[in-house]
């Protein structure tokens, strides 16, 4: 397959991207929606399949849906809180659309996923961040930036943070449902890899808060089964799931994916997404492991993070002296690339720091993509 014909990625093959935070197409299981397909036609013949789907999504796939979240986060799911998206970023610009009017305030964890501020540059959202830590959201600024700003929403990714790694507290989760409540703001979390934990069970996702009427759940197919399905879910509570449903979008277009959502309620209902996530959590940690491993060897002057415990992603954090924007030209010249930490930082810091994902690469390129990056680090200290 080309890749830079067919999909969004257009990167060389010669070039380790550590940048590109996607599965590795060789992972994509064309098998499991082949067998599904197969056993949708076969016993579903209803011509209703290709009109237009109703608003929230069919009910037969959301109670296959509630059944396997319920399953996965091992609390109550209803298919009544859940309405079907084209995938976790039409989601969000659902929360803009509905949440928000140009000048809004919005905030985010700094530093955060930088396509999200890309979308809510979009809608022309005024983005403040907020500092994070090992525990994730520091809930004591979040509270100093409550006493100046009303947001409209705190975007957040709370398990296997994108681009940090570290994962929100339970107690912090809590904490943060309560100022929602006290203070009248939205929660939306974007939980698209909480179902990638390797060895630890991660807290209870967000989405078990949305008796509070303040927590939006995002979550998607696109990390756990394939992001060309555009099939993802939103998770909330009744009176947020009818203001979604009367959408001018939804009216006039129905519900989102009913066709591939079908083809997906047939991947759930024959138990294929629980053994293949099985799969490629085995696989994403051995990759973790081996990056992690080669960038201790290679690279020891680096503060590195403790060895991933799920997600995709490791935050490198240089010595305070280098400069990663010059370091990342050394490196593209050597056929490596990085996403520099500035990127995602709503606030332009963050400029000491690089996002490196583990997911689409093998461990033979991680390796040479690591001792690529070794070399520029080499070379730019003898230059500086």
């Amino acid at each position: 397959m080309n890749l830079v014909d067919t999909t969004q990625i257009n990167v060389a093959e010669t070039i380790i991207d550590f940048s590109i935070g996607q599965p590795d197409p060789d992972l994509l299981p064309l098998d499991i929606i082949q067998q599904a397909s197969k056993h949708h036609f076969e016993n579903n013949i209803s011509p209703a399949l290709l009109a237009y789907g109703a608003e929230p999504g069919s009910r037969q796939f959301r109670t296959l849906l509630a059944d396997f979240l319920k399953h996965h986060y091992q609390t109550p799911v209803q298919a009544d809180h859940i309405l079907v998206t084209n995938g976790n970023s039409q989601g969000l610009d659902f929360m803009c659309t509905l949440f928000c009017q140009s000048g809004d305030t919005i905030f985010v964890e700094d530093p955060t996923y930088n396509l999200a501020i890309d979308i809510f540059t979009d809608h022309q959202l005024n983005v403040v961040g907020i500092p994070i830590d090992k525990e994730g959201l520091i809930i004591e600024a979040l509270e100093e930036k409550l006493k100046r700003h009303r947001p409209k929403f705190i975007y957040t990714i709370p398990t296997f943070h994108n681009p940090s790694g570290v994962t929100l507290s339970g107690k912090r989760r809590e904490k943060l449902v309560e100022l929602s409540q006290k203070n009248k703001f939205l929660i939306v979390a974007d939980e698209v890899y909480h179902l990638l934990s390797f060895n630890t069970t991660p807290p209870v996702p967000l989405g078990s808060f949305i008796r509070s009427e303040t927590v939006i759940s995002l979550g998607t197919f696109s990390k756990i089964l394939a992001p060309g399905l555009r099939l993802g879910w939103i998770q909330a509570g009744s009176s947020i799931i009818k203001q979604l449903i009367s959408t001018g979008l939804l009216k006039s277009g129905g519900g989102s994916n009913p066709f591939t959502s079908a083809i997906i309620g047939s991947v759930l209902e024959l138990g294929l997404l629980d053994k293949y996530l099985d799969h490629i959590r085995k696989v994403y940690q051995q990759r973790s492991t081996t990056l992690h491993a080669s960038l201790k060897e290679h690279l020891p002057d680096l503060n590195l993070p403790c060895e991933s415990e799920g997600g995709y992603f490791y935050w490198l954090h240089f010595p305070d002296q280098i400069n990663v924007q010059k370091l990342l030209k050394i490196a593209q010249q050597l056929e490596v690339n990085f996403k520099p930490g500035i990127d995602f930082s709503c606030s332009r810091k963050s400029e000491n720091y690089a996002r490196l994902c583990y997911a689409f690469y093998n461990e033979e390129k991680l390796i040479t993509g690591v001792k690529r990056l070794a070399k520029a680090f080499t070379i730019f200290r003898k230059e500086s």
